[in-house]
């Protein structure tokens, strides 16, 4: 059984997906931060000086002056503040594996088929070569291509 695993792990597509997952994972990490630290501070302050990591609904009945002091006592909120950075991620990060895959794409249908150096003997239905006049297992003669 460890044997196969071994097997499983060192496959070439295992190792190329636990690769692209850890370099996922460092794009999200940098993609959070241009939200939230590059992207939401002058929508912020376009919308008369709201820090959007602090909207909130309290639950609770009580007041609290921000977000981190609600949770500090326990109080039960809806961040939606930061539900709205998160959206703004997944955008971010939706668009650019939507880019990636389209270019991948394009790539894909600009390679040329490859040309074909064989072809099949209408007799014996062996492969021949595609200049051949005459089929080297049955001698038939073969039509020029």
């Amino acid at each position: 059984m460890l044997k196969e695993f071994k097997e499983f792990a060192m496959r070439g597509n295992v190792v190329d997906m636990a690769v692209g997952i850890i370099i996922g994972a460092a794009f999200g990490k940098i993609v959070s931060s241009l939200v939230a630290d590059i992207i939401m501070p002058p929508i912020g302050v376009l919308l008369g000086n709201v820090d959007f990591s602090e909207l909130f609904i309290n639950l609770s009945g009580q007041t609290y002056a921000s977000l981190a002091e609600a949770k500090d006592a326990g109080a039960a909120t809806i961040n939606y503040g930061i539900f709205i950075n998160t959206v703004i991620d997944f955008v971010i990060v939706a668009f650019a594996i939507f880019m990636v895959i389209r270019m991948m794409n394009r790539m894909k249908r600009q390679e040329a088929p490859a040309t074909p150096t064989t072809k099949k003997c209408p007799y014996c239905l062996s492969t021949v070569p595609l200049k051949a006049t005459r089929c080297p297992e049955c001698t038939s003669e073969l039509k020029a291509a």
